[in-house]
């Protein structure tokens, strides 16, 4: 049996999920980024559904049924997954990575993940993506060039455009600006 649950996007959200469940007595056989597994024979009753959702929705987390649903926060878990978790480049483009792990035609997957959404799938892995380019820029463990290749970007120029584009400053000047601020902080 699967439980699929909505938000996941991080090992904190696993822990989370892995502590609210142990509280109810309940006991998985793996938690990944998106779901809870359990064995063949685990049977959750209706008051037992509605007692794990209440236990995770403090947690900005939220039980699923709706299979189209579930559909969507497969497509963000791939997404999240490839853009945090990769070592690298990936072999296929976005649109081919999503077909090959999810077995969706992607125009299909596209419409239904814009329609729940709001937002496109393109715009969805920009947004991942600046957002990690800004915590590698932070960690400053490397640099721009190692960056653009393991955020599976064509070249630096086109990570640099893309990142002004979405924050309005060069990957440069954002470095600086929190750079700066660091300092101020902690000045006397």
């Amino acid at each position: 049996m699967k439980l699929f649950i909505k938000n996941m996007v991080c090992t904190r959200c696993i822990m989370v999920v892995r502590q609210e469940l142990a509280t109810l007595g309940f006991h998985p056989t793996s938690i990944a980024l998106g779901e809870a597994n359990f064995l063949k024979t685990t049977v959750i009753t209706g008051l037992q559904y509605k007692q794990i959702n209440s236990a995770l929705l403090p947690w900005g987390l939220e039980l699923m049924h709706d299979k189209k649903l579930v559909l969507v926060e497969k497509i963000k878990q791939v997404i999240i997954s490839a853009v945090y978790c990769s070592g690298g480049p990936l072999q296929t483009n976005f649109s081919d990575h999503l077909v090959q792990k999810l077995q969706y035609d992607y125009t299909y997957m596209s419409n239904l993940f814009s329609s729940a959404e709001g937002v496109t799938i393109e715009h969805f892995i920009i947004h991942h993506k600046i957002a990690r380019v800004k915590e590698l820029l932070q960690c400053n463990e490397m640099n721009l060039t190692e960056i653009a290749w393991n955020l599976h970007y064509s070249s630096v120029a086109h990570l640099s455009n893309q990142f002004k584009k979405v924050t309005g400053l060069t990957p440069s000047q954002f470095k600086l600006q929190k750079h700066r601020s660091y300092v101020q902080d902690t000045s006397c």
